[in-house]
């Protein structure tokens, strides 16, 4: 194994960005754009820009498409069990480096340090201890077609994977497409989102002290001019995306012509069923954490359709607004902050406008917490929590995701008047239910259309327990064996004739 103690653990982040910035990762090699191109990245917190990230096109692409082709057939001649155990390693190493990517992703993200970026670097270590040990089940089936023929089934890796992954939670979704992939045998690309190149590429780079060079390979750069390549690439058999709808939908035209497999997560507009004999208390804290309040609400599974029973609407409201009205919001690398920004100027607007619409429409906006009072954030992307009360059901802000710290909380009557309400929507990624009755519970959870249900909590993603959505939320899952065995591997059927 190389040596894993090269890279020493470099807790200041802009340190850090002045190593990496400018910079590709490809064939093991930290390596600047072909075109020399490089675009600015900001500080969402203060507008200042952190470094220039590199600004990644056709060429670049084909660079680490063709360095992961190379090395991918000797590492799938790898036995799993080794292969598992190099990315268990990775995993190690990368909890040796917590504090510092979660300070760097804290930085160009705008995620809170103490509440959101630590939690982060945690799952994405865990996530590649927790692949690396299921090596082991690459296994295939023996099949009874014929007793005069042995019939056996194998797994077999699919060869080169891209993988385009989001800025809300970079760290975390990376993981959990590139560990099992990595683990099946595969190689990778990943197309870092353009907002947050860092935190990623610092991962690449500890990783591949410890993984064949060319192995992963990382770029940056934007959709049409770096992704939309990846994805065409004739050696790119399989690709994985988080993002929108309509560039997951750009994404899987792309694949179509190819015919080759993909995973897409696009999103939700998850929701949460308050019931009049919930635990009131409960439901409030799951509202708060389902909504990712401290991560402004960017996050697919966010809680923002909050449906509760007419009898205990008034209560729940009022107790949610307390509660998120005591979170800080502030400095994003300051240990005191429980919120920080709104990633960048476009969302920032986009949030804003959502607001604004949500009032014109007759919405009561029930603003939370308080702007920083810090005169050096006045300027950062920084948005209250808004609970929005008295809106109707066809409101824009009920049907679309927003993807910031904006929740509607609606009243009801009826349990089947709620779930129909629940499902008409396009999305079917999560959905919470929150009752004392166990008929209610297990009804429930059959009949929601969403790929992610739980009751009485809303817990976050997490490495073994399978992710993905319905409907728009996308195709395939993920953090999971299955996603694995599904989505990395292709089944052979191997047929000896015994007579």
């Amino acid at each position: 194994m190389p040596d894993a103690s090269a890279l020493v653990a470099q807790t200041d982040p802009f340190a850090l960005v002045r190593e990496l910035e400018g910079k590709h990762l490809i064939d093991g090699k930290l390596v600047g754009p072909a075109t020399g191109k490089t675009f600015d990245v900001l500080n969402p917190a203060n507008l200042q820009v952190i470094g220039q990230a590199a600004e990644g096109e056709a060429e670049d692409v084909d660079r680490a498409v063709q360095a992961a082709a190379r090395v991918q057939k000797a590492w799938a001649a790898t036995p799993a069990r080794e292969r598992g155990k190099l990315i268990a390693a990775c995993g190690r190493l990368l909890e040796q480096h917590k504090e510092e990517l979660a300070k760097l992703v804290a930085l160009e993200t705008g995620k809170a340090l103490r509440t959101e970026s630590r939690v982060e670097a945690g799952v994405l270590a865990d996530a590649f201890v927790f692949y690396g040990g299921l090596a082991s089940e690459l296994k295939g089936e023996s099949v009874p077609f014929n007793p005069d023929m042995l019939t056996v089934t194998t797994r077999e890796p699919i060869g080169v994977v891209g993988a385009i992954i989001p800025w809300n939670v970079p760290m975390m979704l990376m993981a959990f497409k590139i560990a099992p992939a990595l683990v099946a045998g595969n190689a990778v690309v990943v197309k870092s989102a353009e907002e947050a190149p860092y935190a990623v590429l610092r991962i690449c780079q500890i990783m591949n002290q410890v993984l064949p060079k060319g192995l992963f390979n990382l770029l940056s750069g934007f959709g049409p001019e770096c992704g939309q390549p990846l994805v065409a690439h004739p050696k790119v058999g399989k690709v994985t995306f988080t993002g929108s709808v309509e560039a997951g939908k750009a994404v899987y035209r792309t694949a179509a012509e190819k015919l080759i497999p993909v995973t897409l997560e696009l999103g939700g507009k998850s929701p949460m069923i308050v019931m009049a004999d919930a635990d009131l208390d409960k439901a409030v804290a799951g509202a708060i954490a389902g909504m990712r309040f401290t991560r402004q609400g960017q996050s697919c599974t966010a809680a923002s359709r909050i449906y509760v029973h007419r009898s205990i609407r008034h209560s729940f409201v009022d107790a949610l607004k307390t509660k998120v009205d005591a979170l800080v919001m502030g400095d994003p690398l300051d240990e005191k902050t429980d919120i920080g920004t709104i990633v960048s100027q476009q969302q920032f607007e986009r949030v804003k406008s959502y607001i604004a619409q949500g009032e014109a429409e007759g919405g009561t906006a029930h603003r939370c917490s308080a702007l920083p009072a810090d005169a050096a954030l006045s300027q950062g992307y920084y948005v209250q929590p808004v609970i929005f009360t008295e809106l109707k059901e066809n409101s824009r802000l009920v049907g679309e995701e927003i993807f910031g710290p904006v929740a509607c909380v609606l009243d009801f009557d009826g349990y089947e008047e709620v779930l129909q309400r629940a499902n008409a929507s396009e999305y079917g990624l999560a959905a919470t239910v929150w009752t004392r009755d166990l008929h209610t519970a297990l009804d429930a959870t059959k009949r929601l259309e969403a790929g992610f249900v739980q009751v009485n909590q809303n817990l976050v993603v997490m490495p073994n327990l399978s992710y993905g959505g319905v409907k728009h939320s996308g195709l395939g899952k993920e953090a999971s064996l299955e996603a694995m065995l599904e989505h990395f591997t292709h089944k052979k059927t191997i047929i000896f004739n015994m007579q």
